[in-house]
C-alpha cells in the first residue's frame, strides 16, 4: 500500500531532508512549540514503518511543496484452525 500526502508548504531545503525524522528536529529554528509541531510526528511515523518493513520517502522543493511517500507491505492473512 502506498499512501502519498503532499503539502504547498514552504518545503524544506534539499540539506535538511535527512534530519527531519529525528526527533525534536526543526528545518525553522526559528519556530517554537507554541507556533505548532513537536518535532515528532515523522520520527514515530519513521520507527513505526521500519518495524513493519515499510519506507518512508520525503521530497520537497524549498520554497514551494513538500511530498511524504509512506509504503507499507501488505502480507496475506493467515489463518489457524484450533
Amino acid at each position: 500500500m502506498i499512501v502519498e500526502v503532499k503539502d504547498s508548504g514552504i518545503g524544506i531545503p534539499e540539506t535538511e531532508i535527512p534530519y527531519v525524522i529525528n526527533r525534536f528536529y526543526r528545518v525553522d529554528k526559528a519556530r517554537s512549540r507554541k507556533n505548532g509541531g513537536n518535532g515528532l510526528g515523522l520520527p514515530i511515523a519513521h520507527r513505526l514503518l521500519n518495524f513493519y518493513n515499510g519506507a518512508l520517502k520525503i521530497e520537497s522543493k524549498n520554497g514551494e511543496w513538500t511530498k511524504v511517500t509512506i509504503t507499507i507491505p501488505l502480507i496475506e492473512k493467515v489463518f489457524i484452525n484450533v
